[in-house]
This record gives C-alpha cells, sequence and structure tokens, in this order.
C-alpha cells in the first residue's frame, strides 16, 4: 500500500451479518483502494450491496471474485493484497456436522491468510467470537481459538481479531438463543450485551487503519464503543 494507491482488500465473508457492514465501511473509506470480495456463489453487487447499489459510496472500489473454497491456491493472484478481512463463519447448525464447521470456520480462513501473507499482505482481521480458546472444552469455543492461534503464527505485521458477543442486525435467518439473548440484552453484564454488526466491522477497520504492529484483541465491551 502507498499513500498514492490506498489499500488492496480482500473479504471473505460478505454475505454475512458483519460481512455486509464491513463491506460497506471499506468500500467508503478512502484510505481503501479496492475491496475483492471472496465469494462461493456467483453473486451480483446487488445482491451484496442491495437494490441501490449504484449510489453506495465507493462502489466502483469493488471487485467480487467468485471461488471454489476447495481450490483457493487455483486464484493465488486475488490474494496479492494489502489487508484481509475475515468474515466467515457459519454454525454447526448450518454447516451440518462439527467437520464441516470446522472446515469453514478453520480450514478456509487459515488458507486465506496463508495465500494473503504469501503474496504480501501485512494485515489481517479476523471476526472471532467472545469465549474462543484453544483449551476451551467447547467445540465451538476451541476452534474460534485454534484459528486465532494459527493466524498469529503466520507472522502478520498487524493482526486484528475481534471477539463479540451476540451479534445485533438484519439477519435473514432467526437464531432463537440470538433472538432472547437481544431481547434480554439489557440484563447482561457489558461482556454479554449485544453487539452492534456495524460496531464490530468499524472496531475491525479502525484497528487496521492505525495499523499498530502485533497482536490486537477487540473485547465486546471494546467494540460496543464503537459508533
Amino acid at each position: 500500500m502507498s499513500p498514492s494507491t490506498g489499500a488492496r482488500v480482500l473479504l471473505a465473508g460478505a454475505s454475512g451479518l458483519v460481512g455486509k457492514q464491513a463491506l460497506l465501511q471499506l468500500l467508503a473509506d478512502p484510505m481503501v483502494a479496492e475491496v475483492r470480495a471472496l465469494v462461493r456463489r456467483a453473486l451480483m453487487p446487488a445482491d451484496l450491496l442491495g437494490p441501490n447499489h449504484a449510489a453506495v459510496p465507493g462502489r466502483d472500489k469493488l471487485r467480487i471474485c467468485h471461488a471454489n473454497f476447495e481450490r483457493l491456491e487455483a486464484h493465488a493472484d486475488w490474494f496479492d493484497v494489502d489487508w484481509v478481512f475475515c468474515a466467515l463463519g457459519t454454525t454447526i447448525r448450518q454447516a451440518g456436522s462439527q467437520p464441516a464447521f470446522r472446515q469453514v470456520d478453520f480450514d478456509y480462513p487459515l488458507q486465506m491468510a496463508q495465500l494473503a501473507k504469501a503474496q504480501g499482505a501485512t494485515r489481517f482481521m479476523l471476526v472471532s467470537a467472545l469465549g474462543a480458546s484453544a483449551r476451551s472444552k467447547v467445540f465451538y469455543s476451541r476452534t474460534k481459538g485454534e484459528l486465532e492461534e494459527a493466524i498469529k503464527a503466520i507472522g502478520f505485521a498487524h493482526v486484528s481479531v475481534a471477539r463479540p458477543s451476540f451479534l445485533a442486525g438484519d439477519r435473514a435467518e432467526h437464531r432463537l438463543g440470538e433472538g432472547m439473548a437481544l431481547k434480554l440484552g439489557f440484563l447482561m453484564p457489558a461482556r454479554y450485551k449485544p453487539v452492534r454488526d456495524a460496531q464490530v466491522a468499524a472496531g475491525l477497520l479502525a484497528s487496521a487503519r492505525a495499523g499498530r504492529p502485533g497482536w490486537h484483541v477487540l473485547d465486546n465491551i471494546a467494540l460496543r464503543r464503537m459508533r
């Protein structure tokens, strides 16, 4: 990245809750020159940006990259970027099994990180989860924690990790547990209160823009302070 050209950013998970917000914020950011949205299905700009996509600020920066996630190495040139923003994720229910979940939430993000690092990427932003720990007895939390440690070991100059609690936003699917948490959020300690999808994206983007060297964890309380 140079001051005259801006950052080239690879975004994975652009059709998800946080990913959609990240896409809008990245496109509108003057520090960003290009956003490569890595998608598993053939999508059009309207699918990611909505029916008024032509009016979205920075719309011309968007490049949709339709990839076979089983053969990401076949698209190595797409990973020639400055930053990576990974908001890729699923649930065990959606995936159908623990191995399928791990493939989406661990294997794919790790391979993206490795490919991008090999191409010279310096900053990596990851949407993780509250309670992520490689030593957790909970499969979901352990997978998230193992991914964090694997990303850390790659050696990016800057890594930002967001660990949000329950996400509030315009979700296409209904999740009973999250719905209840959103209604009862005012009763929860700050560490567990719901956080807006846009706040998670904004926290990671602000950290990436600052670019301070090292490993940076944004907990739920820090994310809820974002505007």
